[in-house]
């Protein structure tokens, strides 16, 4: 095919943004291309405000035809957390045929090189950035976030999380040059010489399975690794979470076909609404039908999962074909055992136990206070005081129904509704949950957060604050020591998993003892953030979400070991 976008054009265009990306992963400094203010859309060809929100409302009821072969049906059956059919079918794909398909145009992709691919992975990007606002309503209307949170974290910061991936994958294949003169000496004997050549290969196609929460947050940084380091990309979206991944499908086939390379690189794999009906009536959990199909064909070299524990666990032991990386359920906590300024510090959790209703895999869960109390510059705090003053802070942020559906959003889907419920029923109740009305969305489901008192000393307490509680539920448990703390601390992360450590304290001691414990247990660490940051907030090209190192996933987004792996090095030899 010919290519509308030269290997000139892209480089021209896209080369300097790259070079930036490598230097913002060395520096760790802050950097994005992408802006998070809605109000820099709109020039150079981007959507604004009110092209966006009419380009998102023109694909409800439509037909999202891809034109990807093997397509024997169109399904869907999305309806949005705020109350809204969305009405749009996407292809469904007879696998025997569509795989076959990715791989005829591997062979092309490969021999691109780093750069170009990572050139057409950057056009790709900007195309999505400049349709930013049409994907933060299909971000919002599939994961229930709020606009303002679904316009960031779905675009600029999931494209951030996508760049990063590229820069990252251009830097390891980059890292052993293409060819090589090699020559050993033999004494009085002619040198041995050989000239080598040396290719990164992919390993096959890769199988992205989507999130209902992060669609593209969590989808993007797999997506592009793969397809960056020469693998095709199969996308398996979640059925709740369909919209904002086919689109993202759509403009990847757009832009390979006009760069010279098949479009069928990347594909959409989506689920009949069967799917969702067996997983209200007790069968299949939502999703994870035809994954499992699909994580063990042998074509799926790479799998990309975020979601459960259970189901992130089977694809390990499983799709042993496959290099699997997942990110799945944790713990995580936050340690209480002194602040300089406690005003701040309950301002800075209420916030992070109310953003999208606690629907974030790196929002606190247990906040582990003494309860003997805390020290303060306010003065000594009881436990009591503590949980009631942070309690009052959540409801001082919430108070006005405005500010809460702008924070809060949605629930995502009812059993995240049915865990907040049942949770007043495990503790003392600190701070009710209370439901809170969208006038532009009755039908939306709007819940703030409840906090449940805990001894931390009783078994029946333990099985409530060792188990991953998704949602707007928080345990303020009471431990008997700075020292304990600590070592619950261990003992959650090792056991279970965490994507998130936070910790109060004034004590070098506490803090030393914190620190070595999330070194040891390898989990990432906030010490006494009281401003505008956030435990349950990352930035790419700085902040690596989750270690990889503990139960909670297996890798990191994102550092060169999540790349690396996903390409081979292949090396031919000649004699000189």
């Amino acid at each position: 095919m010919a290519a509308e976008l030269t290997a000139h054009q892209l480089i021209a265009q896209h080369r300097p943004t790259l070079d930036q990306a490598l230097e913002a992963i060395r520096t760790r400094a802050y950097w994005s291309p992408h802006p998070e203010h809605p109000k820099a859309y709109g020039e150079n060809g981007s959507l604004d405000a009110a092209a966006g929100k009419a380009a998102f409302e023109a694909l409800l009821g439509s037909r999202l035809d891809l034109g990807q072969p093997g397509t024997d049906d169109f399904t869907g059956a999305e309806v949005s957390p705020y109350g809204i059919e969305l009405g749009i079918i996407y292809p469904h794909a007879d696998i025997d045929v569509l795989l076959p398909a990715m791989r005829a145009g591997q062979k092309a992709w490969r021999d691109a090189g780093a750069e170009m691919r990572a050139m057409v992975c950057l056009e790709i990007l900007k195309r999505i950035s400049d349709r930013t606002h049409e994907f933060a309503h299909a971000v919002m209307h599939t994961s229930g976030q709020a606009f303002m949170m679904a316009f960031q974290a779905g675009g600029p910061h999931a494209q951030d999380r996508a760049l990063e991936a590229v820069a990252y994958a251009y830097v390891e294949q980059a890292r052993t040059p293409d060819t090589a003169e090699w020559t050993k000496p033999q004494g009085k004997r002619d040198p041995l010489a050989l000239t080598k050549t040396f290719k990164a290969v992919p390993r096959g196609i890769a199988l992205v399975i989507g999130c209902n929460t992060f669609p593209t947050w969590n989808g993007y940084p797999g997506l592009f690794a793969s397809l960056a380091t020469g693998n095709a990309v199969l996308v398996k979206p979640h059925p709740r979470a369909v919209l904002p991944l086919a689109l993202t499908v759509q403009v990847a086939r757009q832009v390979l076909a006009e760069a010279g390379f098949d479009p069928n690189l990347v594909a959409l794999a989506a689920e009949r609404p069967q799917a969702l009906d067996s997983a209200r009536a007790g069968g299949t959990p939502i999703g994870e039908g035809i994954a499992k199909t699909l994580a063990v064909r042998p074509e799926i070299r790479i799998i990309d999962y975020t979601g459960s524990t259970a189901f992130g666990d089977w694809l390990e032991a499983n799709a042993r074909q496959a290099q699997v990386y997942t990110e799945k359920a944790g713990v995580n906590s936050v340690i209480v055992e002194s602040t300089d300024d406690y005003k701040g510090m309950l301002s800075n959790l209420a916030f992070s136990l109310s953003l999208y209703s606690g629907q974030m895999c790196t929002t606190p869960q247990n906040l582990l206070i003494p309860r003997d109390g805390i020290t303060t510059d306010d003065g000594p705090k009881s436990y009591d005081e503590v949980v009631d003053d942070l309690a009052k802070a959540v409801d001082g942020l919430l108070g006005d129904d405005a500010r809460a559906n702008a924070l809060l959003g949605a629930i995502v889907n009812p059993d995240v509704q049915a865990r907040l419920e049942a949770a007043a029923g495990l503790g003392e109740v600190a701070l009710a949950s209370r439901e809170i009305s969208n006038p532009e969305f009755p039908k939306a489901v709007v819940r703030t957060p409840v906090i449940i008192k805990l001894d931390g000393a009783k078994p029946d307490a333990e099985a409530a604050y060792m188990s991953e509680c998704f949602g707007p539920v928080a345990f303020a448990v009471a431990v008997d020591s700075a020292t304990d703390a600590v070592e619950l601390l261990r003992r959650t992360i090792r056991d279970k998993g965490a994507m998130t450590v936070g910790a109060y304290t004034t004590s070098e001691e506490v803090e030393q003892a914190v620190e070595e414990v999330c070194l040891e247990e390898s989990a990432q660490l906030s010490l006494n953030l009281t401003g505008g940051v956030y435990v349950n907030q990352t930035a790419a090209f700085s902040d690596f979400h989750g270690s990889g190192g503990n139960p909670a996933a297996n890798a990191t987004l994102c550092d060169g070991a999540f790349v690396a792996n996903r390409f081979r090095v292949v090396e031919v030899r000649r004699e000189a």
